[in-house]
Parts: C-alpha cells; sequence; structure tokens
C-alpha cells in the first residue's frame, strides 16, 4: 500500500483546474453499452475506480481507444457476454460498485444482465433493492446466487415500460432504470428519481443518442422506449466533490485559490453550505475565488440564534460526499457546528483521527457530530492514519495540509479512487506532499 507524507502549516497560492466528475463518469461509460455505434466521451477523471470500469469493458468486449487526455472512444458491437459469468468478472466487479450501471444497459439491449455483489467505499449499507425492483416492474426475472454472491436479471422477451414509484431517490438506481427503460417498449415513468447534475447528463446524453425522455431535471422522468440507440459526444461535468475539496482546503491553510471552470449553474447548494462556515467564496466568471483567510472564518447561527446544523439530502439538497470535508473546515472555525449525516451511518467513524490532532468533536451517534472550533488559536497536530474511503482520505490529506508537523497517511489508494494525481496538483500550488 502507498502513502503519503505531508509536512503541513504551509500556506497554498495558485489555480485548480477541477477533474471530471468520477459520479457522471461511473453511469456515463456504462452507457456507451446502449449502442454498436461509436461514443466519444470527453474529460473523463484518470482515477482507480474509472479506470477500473475501463478495464471491465474492456473485457467485455468494447472496443476502446484513447484519443487524448481525458478523451476515448467506445465501441460497443462485438461483446463476450460470457465474460459476465466468468469468475474474472465476479473478481473485477465485486471490487468496483460503479460496475452495477452495467446491468441496466445490458439487460435493456441484450435482455440479460449480472453483476457481482459490488464493494466501493466501507460507510454503512448501501442497498441495492432500488436496482433490481425497478428491473423486474419492466418484465425481468431476478435470480440470487446466495454462495457465490452473485446477482442477475433476464427478460428473454425484452422489457416493457410501466409506471413505478421509487422507495429511495437512489442516483445509480435511476440511471440504471433509465437506461434498460431507454429501450423498453411502451412509456416508463419514474417518480422520486434521483434528479442530481450527473443524472441529467446522462439522461442528455441518451436523448442525444436517440432516447426519448422528459422531465430531465425533476423528480419524475418519462422514457418512451426507442428500437435502438446510436451514437454520440459527450463531456463530462467538473467534479462538484472535487470543487468543494479545494474551497475546503483554501479555507483550512489559509490559501489564497482559484478553482477554474467550476460549473456554477450545477454546484447547486453548495458555495452556500460554505458560506455558512464563514467561508468567502467569490464568483468570476465561471471560476471561484477564494481569498487567503488570515482572519479565520466564523460559523453563522440559525435566525433564531440556535447552533448551526450541515445535512446532507438528495439533490437538490447538499450532497452527503462533501460532509467529510465541511466537518474537518469546522475544526478551526470561529464557533460550533452540528454535521448531521443523515444517509450513510459509518462515514463519520474517521473522526478519532480528527481528535487525536487535537480536534474538538464529540461524536453523538454514527450520524451525527458536534465540532466546537479552534478558529486557528491552536493548530491541528501532524500524526499518523489510515485513509478508510475516498472521502474521508481527502479530509485527512486537507486535516495534515494545515497541521504542524509530518502526518503520514496509509492506504491512499482509497484517495486515488476519486482524485487525479492528487499530489502532483497539490505540489503545485506549494504542498510538501511525498507519495511513498
Amino acid at each position: 500500500m502507498a502513502t503519503f507524507q505531508i509536512e503541513g502549516g504551509q500556506p497554498l497560492k495558485g489555480e485548480i483546474q477541477p477533474q471530471g466528475a468520477k459520479n457522471e463518469a461511473l453511469q456515463i461509460l456504462c452507457a456507451v453499452l446502449l449502442t454498436n455505434e461509436t461514443v466519444k466521451i470527453n474529460n473523463i477523471p484518470d482515477i482507480r475506480d474509472v479506470n477500473k470500469l475501463i478495464d471491465i469493458l474492456s473485457n467485455l468486449g468494447v472496443k476502446i481507444q484513447k484519443l487524448g487526455k481525458g478523451s476515448y472512444s467506445f465501441k460497443s458491437d462485438e461483446l463476450n457476454l460470457e465474460y459476465l459469468e466468468s469468475e474474472q468478472f465476479k473478481e473485477e466487479g465485486s471490487g468496483l460498485r460503479g460496475s452495477i450501471m452495467i446491468v441496466g444497459p445490458l439487460l435493456g439491449r441484450f435482455g440479460k444482465g449480472y453483476i457481482p455483489r459490488p464493494g466501493g467505499d466501507k460507510i454503512g449499507r448501501r442497498r441495492l433493492d432500488t436496482h433490481f425492483e425497478g428491473f423486474i416492474k419492466l418484465g425481468a426475472k431476478f435470480r440470487y446466487n446466495k454462495e457465490e454472491r452473485f446477482y442477475g436479471v433476464e427478460a428473454p422477451e425484452g422489457l416493457t415500460g410501466t409506471y413505478m414509484l421509487l422507495e429511495e431517490a437512489s442516483v445509480t438506481g435511476t440511471a440504471n432504470i433509465v437506461m434498460a427503460a431507454a429501450l423498453a417498449e411502451g412509456e416508463t415513468t419514474i417518480y422520486n428519481a434521483a434528479c442530481e447534475p450527473y443524472l441529467q447528463q446522462l439522461c442528455k446524453m441518451l436523448v442525444s443518442m436517440g432516447a426519448n425522455i422528459d422531465g430531465i431535471g425533476s423528480n419524475m422522468l418519462k422514457i418512451k422506449g426507442v428500437k435502438e440507440l446510436g451514437g454520440c459526444t459527450h463531456t463530462i461535468l467538473p467534479d462538484m466533490i472535487e470543487i468543494g475539496s479545494w474551497v475546503g482546503l483554501a479555507a483550512m491553510t489559509k490559501s489564497e485559490l482559484t478553482i477554474k471552470n467550476v460549473s456554477w449553474e450545477n454546484l447547486g447548494l453548495i458555495p452556500n453550505t460554505f458560506r455558512k462556515l464563514g467561508i468567502t467564496i467569490e464568483k468570476k466568471g465561471d471560476d471561484i475565488y477564494i481569498p487567503a483567510h488570515k482572519d479565520g472564518y466564523e460559523v453563522q447561527s440559525f435566525i433564531d440564534g440556535s447552533i448551526m446544523n450541515i445535512s446532507d439530502s438528495p439533490w437538490p439538497g447538499f450532497t452527503p460526499d462533501l460532509l467529510s470535508i465541511m466537518l474537518v473546515v469546522a475544526t478551526q472555525a470561529k464557533g460550533s457546528v452540528l454535521i448531521h449525516q443523515k444517509m450513510f451511518e459509518s462515514r463519520l467513524f474517521f473522526v478519532d483521527k480528527l481528535i487525536d490532532m487535537g480536534a474538538k468533536i464529540i461524536l453523538c451517534d454514527p450520524h451525527r457530530a458536534t465540532v466546537i472550533g479552534h478558529n486557528f488559536e491552536s493548530q491541528l497536530k501532524a500524526t499518523t492514519m489510515t485513509s478508510p474511503d475516498i472521502r474521508a482520505g481527502i479530509s485527512l490529506l486537507i486535516a495534515a495540509l494545515s497541521a504542524k508537523g509530518t502526518s503520514t497517511i496509509h492506504n491512499i489508494e482509497q484517495i486515488d479512487r476519486g482524485y487525479e494525481d492528487i499530489d502532483g496538483r497539490l505540489r503545485k500550488i506549494g504542498a510538501k506532499i511525498t507519495r511513498l
């Protein structure tokens, strides 16, 4: 396992270009399976999770050509569907949660899709029921091999459109069902659909391929199935989670940073949620400018004077992927804040590492933590830690960059799963970070 060594307490300065969005890329890459024509995708991030999915597509028989940095062409005209039931796929697919989204397009186009129980972050239970209940409503038969932990759906006669009300607004579940429904017979209505910008991007891509989708951006999607889909060219949005990570880094290290080409219209509540912690965020064209917070930043309170509460909820609410960042940034704020992680029950379990560094945090239960900010009167202390998941990993990295002394972070493969060349990009803005 690789390790980062970080010499903290260095002010940073410069410009950062955010990578393509990981969560959009995982959906978009699976959609190439819906057509036998060429699909070109730009701004694909060079990160472990995305590269794993590209390898799975290649092993499935997709013809892949690299056209330039972040740009690839995909042609799924001669697929090897036997790979789906191979031991190789069981091993490769189980290591990547995003691989679940190959099932919808394969089911829609070929009448069958299989997946081993996927892995991913250790952030609590993340059920797959939404995906498979949707497929069953479209007419697929479900099978599960408990011994091998292997899921399958089959619809040899094809899928038929229907009405469905999703129990949860699952982003990957909605994406999977939309891709299957795009080639189903008749009309499918999905109510309580996820409506994140990345899902909107998927729907827009499918429309450019010839799909018929109404209600994009809302929680009710209507999909009229078509016989076949064609090729297209698609560009992935900048990663809003990475953008939020850079905002948190700038505030914690009192650094002046400009984040370039952020697609402001797709950031939702992210800028205003950081402002609740007292962080200054300026819009300059399509860039974010963060001045050096030399006098710190002060947490706002609610209008009745009660303690600030920052929580996650489905889009257009605040994304759960940034709560770990908000928590670490709050450790140096002036004032107190309650961080409430509603959607995953284990995502706050990295706070013991921050407490070791001197942060004042009370873990109330698996979902809530109260942070009493230091107001920079006491600097975090360097320590040795291990990254449990992608978002906790980047939060610990931000803490280490602001801390006094040299910190060590093990298991940085977790950070590499979601952040492209993170150490190289940090060095360019003045960070002292070494990959061992």
